[in-house]
């Protein structure tokens, strides 16, 4: 990292007010089910786009928080970039918070590490990067944008052309994306798009990722008697659903995530994707012992069956002594790019079938209890897929040639993030690959109280857009 470059020496000119700024947009609610504070934030970056000379315009469809939308024209005839943020945020509980969550909070440190309140720098005044603002949005995901501002300001000569799209509803889903990138395509054309949002690495170190995966989500419920029966006088009589449920989890998939259920298994993974996510280091102490099977990374370029609850009668102080009269599994599937999420669900359903199950839409009549012995009801949603850019693309080498041009150390590339994200759209609608850029520190209390942001990270990440600004 170049100790002189210009946005370096910019930050170090002008953090404090770089400060100041990203304060005032974080104290507006950016809560995603609040839509007149989502109008105040579009209109609050429309503003400060326009204030830097950025062509940026409110666009908004019926039914959907607007998208702010801009374009700025470079010096060259560079590549064109795309750059994504959301500006939307998970609901508050103040009473959970250290201070209120849109009255940003600047403190010396962490919070578990006693980290103290202390006021807003002046102009002038040594800006620590240790120190953190606690508010809701400050990493998740508006300090992308206080970032990208801080940038546009330090670098006035900018080579490339970007386009700028920042979003009001990721943190419900995403559900107008796809309308308004269609709406938007001609003026969203780019040959790659940066989606900005996440952390770094767990390591602290810069991550640049390539995709991620897609989702589906299933409710599978087993039926047994018509109602609880006296484990003592039916037990092994009437099928016990709490076991066959049990049973027909693991016939999916082992204990250590590896799936047996046929046709989930996906496409195998490039050997360039591989390749890099070998040499991804696992993140280290996380408080829990880990499967020993595989890396991390290469975990993540696997389809995911999750079970993430089940309920069936009663346990504690409530317990009964009986044969329960169902039981249900909630999971989630965590889907690789090129698998289908209603042809997922499909061969879950085919499965439990193929296990002796007859399938219902609805509780089983009396005719159907006494012709069958295992019933099942299977429902499922269809999210969406996943995608994944190749390590090979040209425009990803530049990305990270830019990446590393700011960074401590040489940055992660990190084939999939594990998560979920509807970023399919802009491979549909806009036909171009796509690369994850997060800057946000990874113990950031994303979508929980005290969110926060490391002001080192709002550091790297002005470092960062400046470096793409100046053309890669």
């Amino acid at each position: 990292m170049s100790s002189v470059s210009p946005a370096l020496r910019y930050w170090d000119a002008r953090a404090a007010s770089i400060l100041r700024e990203f304060a005032e947009l974080l104290a507006i609610p950016n809560v995603a089910a609040d839509p007149d504070a989502l109008e105040r934030v579009a209109a609050w970056i429309r503003e400060a786009l326009t204030k830097r000379g950025i062509e940026a315009e409110v666009i908004s469809l019926r039914g959907a928080p607007p998208v702010v939308v801009g374009r700025m024209e470079g010096q060259t005839q560079g590549p064109t970039i795309g750059i994504y943020a959301h500006y939307d945020g998970q609901p508050v509980a103040p009473e959970r918070w250290a201070s209120p969550p849109f009255s940003p909070t600047l403190r010396t440190g962490r919070l578990e590490e006693r980290g103290d309140e202390i006021g807003f720098p002046a102009d002038g005044d040594p800006v620590d990067p240790e120190w953190r603002i606690y508010a809701r949005g400050s990493s998740d995901d508006r300090a992308p944008i206080a970032a990208l501002l801080a940038a546009l300001d330090a670098i006035p000569e900018r080579s490339g052309n970007i386009v700028f799209l920042f979003e009001g509803e990721e943190e419900v889903g995403s559900p107008h994306l796809g309308d308004y990138l269609g709406h938007l395509k001609g003026r969203l054309a780019a040959d790659i798009w940066l989606i900005c949002d996440g952390p770094v690495h767990q390591s602290g170190r810069a991550q640049v990722a390539l995709g991620v995966r897609g989702f589906a989500e299933i409710e599978i419920e087993v039926f047994g008697p018509p109602h609880d029966l006296h484990s003592g006088h039916y037990g092994e009589t009437g099928l016990n659903p709490g076991v066959a449920l049990a049973e027909l989890i693991v016939s999916m998939r082992d204990a250590d995530g590896r799936l047996l259920l046929e046709g989930l298994e996906g496409p195998e993974p490039s050997e360039a994707a591989r390749i890099a996510a070998d040499a991804v280091p696992d993140p280290e102490n996380l408080g829990f012992a880990v499967n020993p099977h595989g890396s991390y990374a290469g975990r993540l370029l696997r389809p995911l069956l999750n079970v993430r609850g089940i309920a069936s009668a009663d346990v504690g102080a409530t317990s009964r002594n009986v044969i329960p009269a169902s039981a249900t599994v909630s999971i989630d599937l965590r889907l690789v790019a090129g698998q289908d999420p209603v042809a997922m669900i499909e061969f879950v359903r085919d499965h439990v079938a193929a296990q002796g199950y007859h399938l219902v839409d609805e509780a089983p009549t009396a005719a159907e209890r006494m012709d069958h012995r295992r019933i099942a009801r299977v429902v499922g949603v269809a999210g969406y897929p996943g995608v994944r850019t190749s390590p090979d693309d040209p425009m990803v080498q530049r990305i990270v040639e830019a990446v590393d041009s700011v960074a401590d150390e040489s940055p992660i590339l990190l084939p999939s993030f594990g998560g979920s994200v509807p970023l399919h759209h802009f491979v549909e609608h806009l036909d171009c690959p796509l690369v994850i850029l997060p800057i946000a520190n990874h113990d950031n209390n994303q979508h929980s109280a005290d969110e926060n942001i490391r002001v080192g990270n709002l550091r790297y990440g002005v470092e960062v857009f400046a470096a793409l600004l100046g053309g890669i």
